[in-house]
């Protein structure tokens, strides 16, 4: 008998279908993972199993955990099941977590021998390292304690390597679905297919040639007071950006990579005129970046941040928002010349003019990507910071996004500093990586040099901790 079963699960939230006949199973010490893109219906599966599901929902088929039915479970029986029987990891920890108690209780409440844990997006926006910590944990828990694991992911990579099978979702149905190594050799569904595709897929940037620095950074040093321990001891200071230099010049697209908590987004900021430094110096566009810098010279460097909805102001059209850069400039553009300029940016990411008018809850997040670059482009800059730009996007639409900033840095004449944890994107979308530990850039060279012959041991931690599709030809052509 399979610990979790799933038997033509049919789910609709006010009369809208979302899951239609879902079916699958997860036996005891077993890896199953459902993979697919936003809207598959992956994770209200998961909360299915959990009933923890809207008001307005209607759902039909069987849920079983050991042969017990939950789909009618009534709910002061089900809250016996949940943290006992079924865990759950969710996807976004600072909202699951509960403030007011202690991590160790929290943590055990997760790991205290369920029958089936349920981890939903568990290692979305996690550096490489972290992300095997987490793989390496989550599969000694099935391995230690025979536990059933469900793991929902759009990374094709991770599940690759931690999954007994594979659930391929699409539209709330089920597509595909195999042993991992099978399913792998002989993808039979062209969704599964086009996933592949998207996970493996190669920006081609059009060749430049590097002229005049735009943006020098030099010896740059950042410091944050620690908490005093004593009423009159010494104030300490702990050191987040450490003698940092490095020149990026106009047609460069350099990459940023390291360890959560290597300095990135404090350069980051610091780069942005939002952080003062300790020591040392950045200039940007032959001008020393600070509150002193001119409107229209910071104008030059603009940013675009990883999560746009949070970066929008909800209320406003996306007319509004795109064009907020415009206090920038002397002299913005007014009445029809403003108008043109909105309809220019949309149409350079692929949108439609048409869209300015509309709200931003309106669009999906690959759509929201590509506007808060609209926003960043209609001042035509000549840098851009991408932080993290891509890091919580389908595989296919951060596809999209990745052949749309290759195709600006050409039609735009754009350079650009990527800062990413995401090493596959970094190699595909930049010609020079530089590499930060501890507040240092401890490796910097040409993208496919540091790759293939890293110099530094940090490096090659990093790059041997990334996940990797498999080599899907290999698998086919391998003996049973």
């Amino acid at each position: 008998m399979s610990l979790l079963s799933i038997e033509n699960l049919c789910l609709s939230i006010n009369a809208l279908k979302i899951l239609k006949n879902v079916s699958l199973e997860v036996a005891k010490g077993e890896i199953v993972a459902i993979t697919g893109e936003s809207g598959s219906g992956k994770s209200l599966t998961a909360f299915s199993v959990m009933q923890l599901l809207p008001r307005g929902t209607a759902a039909t088929g069987s849920i079983k955990l050991d042969g017990t039915e939950l789909l009618n479970t009534p709910d002061a029986n089900m809250c016996k099941l949940r943290g006992n029987d079924i865990g759950m990891v969710f996807q976004e920890p600072m909202t699951a977590l509960n403030p007011l108690m202690s991590i160790g209780d929290q943590v055990m409440e997760t790991i205290l021998r369920p029958r089936l844990l349920i981890a939903d997006e568990p290692t979305t926006a996690l550096d490489v390292t972290t992300q095997a910590q987490i793989i390496d944990l989550l599969k000694d828990l099935v391995q230690d304690f025979g536990m059933g694991l469900l793991m929902i992911t759009h990374d094709l990579a991770v599940v690759s390597n931690m999954a007994d099978r594979i659930v391929v979702m699409r539209r709330g149905e089920v597509v595909e679905t195999g042993e991992t190594k099978t399913l792998f050799a002989n993808m039979q569904h062209d969704y599964t297919k086009a996933l592949f595709a998207a996970s493996a897929h190669e920006v081609t940037l059009p060749n430049n040639i590097p002229s005049d620095a735009l943006l020098i950074v030099k010896d740059a040093v950042r410091d944050y007071p620690k908490p005093r321990t004593k009423l009159f001891a010494p104030r300490e200071y702990t050191r987040a950006v450490n003698a940092v230099s490095f020149t990026l010049k106009k047609g460069e697209r350099i990459g940023l990579v390291g360890e959560s908590g290597c300095g990135k987004s404090t350069l980051t900021r610091a780069i942005l005129g939002l952080e003062p430094l300790q020591g040392g110096s950045i200039t940007a566009f032959g001008q020393e970046v600070g509150p002193d810098m001119p409107p229209a010279l910071r104008s030059g460097l603009q940013v675009v941040f990883q999560d746009p909805y949070g970066s929008f102001n909800p209320r406003h059209k996306v007319a509004r928002i795109i064009t907020e850069p415009f206090h920038l400039l002397p002299d913005p553009p007014r009445g029809q010349e403003r108008k043109n300029r909105i309809s220019e940016a949309l149409i350079a990411v692929g949108l439609h003019p048409s869209d300015a008018d509309k709200y931003i809850h309106a669009f999906s997040g690959g759509q929201r990507q590509r506007i808060a670059i609209a926003r960043a482009l209609i001042i035509n800059p000549e840098l851009i910071i991408f932080d993290e730009a891509v890091s919580a996007l389908d595989v296919s639409i951060r596809a999209q996004i990745l052949d749309l900033i290759a195709e600006l840095t050409q039609t735009h004449e754009l350079s650009y500093l990527f800062i990413s944890h995401d090493l596959s994107v970094v190699r595909t979308i930049t010609d020079r990586v530089l590499v930060m530990k501890d507040g240092k850039i401890v490796e910097d060279g040409e993208t496919r040099q540091v790759f293939n012959n890293p110099h530094h041991p940090y490096t090659a931690s990093l790059i041997a901790a990334a996940p990797t599709l498999p080599d899907v030809k290999a698998l086919a052509d391998a003996p049973d």
